[in-house]
This record gives structure tokens, C-alpha cells and sequence, in this order.
């Protein structure tokens, strides 16, 4: 009885970790060992900017030739970084927080090889059928999200947007010479918003964590 009682209660405890945005060591158990703090603002901020610079650029704000500026991010920050954080958020019990970062780091190394592949090799049709999977596998976190927050929810719904958009614009330039249209452009504005909640999502969790209460309102969608 006492074993049920206590496999239950670590139930709820993995259950309220799945669906939060507090720091890692108030929501989980303590183990043994070390207990992480909350990587999800990490995760986040990394996300963030990788996303905004290369959004910046299928906007048309910044040229073309400012793609190389991606190639750091992409690699380091929203790939390498974002893994990271999806493996601590493994180790928190957070099995959003994991799939999620985990897989956009994935998505931004795979960015960072297409971007460093010869031109002939990746064509629209194929960047496009790219796009589209992640699209795809956005929405399913979007579902995933509305446990949540109502501003991680909003994240995965821009970003869902942005993905279609980028997705559908790479697909009707197959078979032109150009790099970009009006349907990327919008992708990439979305793009921008998109980055803009992201660092929303990680500056409440910071603040949160260093004022010790709620400093900016990331409204619960759980209770």
C-alpha cells in the first residue's frame, strides 16, 4: 500500500513538471546528486536569437549575404545549446521541455549543414519538404503547449505560422532563379515575432527565478 501510495505521488509530481514554467528545483523531486536549475529559459534565449537573425534575413531586412552571420548561431547557440538544454530538461522530469529544445537544436544544426552545403545540393523542393515536416511536428507541441502557458502556446502557434509560410514560399520557387518571395517575407516577419515571445517566455522564467514570485505574467493554462 505504501509503495502505491508513493509511486502515486511521484506521479503527480512528474505530471505538474510536464506542464509548468517554474524553476526545476521548486517543481521536482529532490535526487540524488545535483538538481539542475530551470534550462528552459536557456533553451529559449537560444531559440530566440537564431531565430530572429535568420528571420531578419527572409524579411529582407538584412541581405542575402548576411546569411554567414546564421552559421554561428545556428550551430553553437540554437543547435548545440538548445540540445543541452533539452537533455537537462530530460534530467527535470520536463518531457515537453525536452522534445521541444532537443528537436530544434536538431533543426538548427540541420539549418547550419544545408546553409554550408553548394547551392546545387539542397533544391527549393527539397528545403520546402524540410520546412514542412517541422511544420508538421510544430503542431503537434502546439497541442502539447495548451497545457502550459497561454504564452508558450502563442509561441507554437507563430511558429507553426512560420514554418507554412516559409514552407509554401520555398515550394513556389521551384522551377525560378529567385531566392526569395513575398510568402518568405511574411514567413520571416513571423519569424521575428515568433523570436520576440520566445525571449518573452525566457525573461519571466529568469525573473521569476532571481525575484523569487511572478514578475512578468506568462498565464497558466494548467490550473
Amino acid at each position: 500500500m505504501e509503495a502505491r501510495q508513493a509511486g502515486a505521488r511521484e506521479g503527480e509530481v512528474a505530471r505538474a513538471r510536464e506542464a509548468d514554467v517554474a524553476p526545476a528545483a521548486e517543481a521536482a523531486a529532490p535526487a540524488a546528486g545535483w538538481t539542475p536549475a530551470n534550462p528552459g529559459p536557456l533553451g529559449l534565449a537560444a531559440f530566440a536569437a537564431t531565430t530572429f537573425v535568420l528571420s531578419m534575413i527572409n524579411a529582407n531586412l538584412v541581405g542575402l549575404t548576411g546569411a554567414a552571420a546564421v552559421l554561428p548561431l545556428a550551430a553553437a547557440y540554437g543547435g548545440v545549446v538548445q540540445i543541452l538544454a533539452g537533455m537537462w530538461e530530460f534530467r527535470t522530469g520536463n518531457t515537453f521541455g525536452a522534445v521541444a529544445f532537443a528537436s530544434y537544436g536538431a533543426f538548427w544544426v540541420g539549418v547550419y549543414i544545408i546553409l554550408k552545403l553548394p547551392a546545387v545540393t539542397v533544391t527549393q523542393q527539397a528545403l520546402s519538404l524540410y520546412l514542412y515536416a517541422w511544420a508538421i511536428f510544430t503542431v503537434l507541441l502546439f497541442v502539447a503547449s495548451l497545457r502550459t502557458t497561454g504564452a508558450l502556446a502563442a509561441l507554437f502557434l507563430l511558429l507553426t505560422v512560420t514554418f507554412f509560410l516559409l514552407a509554401i514560399g520555398h515550394a513556389s520557387l521551384v522551377g525560378t532563379t529567385h531566392l526569395t518571395n513575398g510568402t518568405i517575407k511574411l514567413g520571416g516577419w513571423f519569424g521575428i515575432v515568433t523570436a520576440a515571445v520566445a525571449w518573452y517566455c525566457a525573461l519571466a522564467a529568469v525573473v521569476g527565478s532571481t525575484f523569487g514570485r511572478e514578475v512578468l505574467p506568462v498565464y497558466p493554462l494548467n490550473r
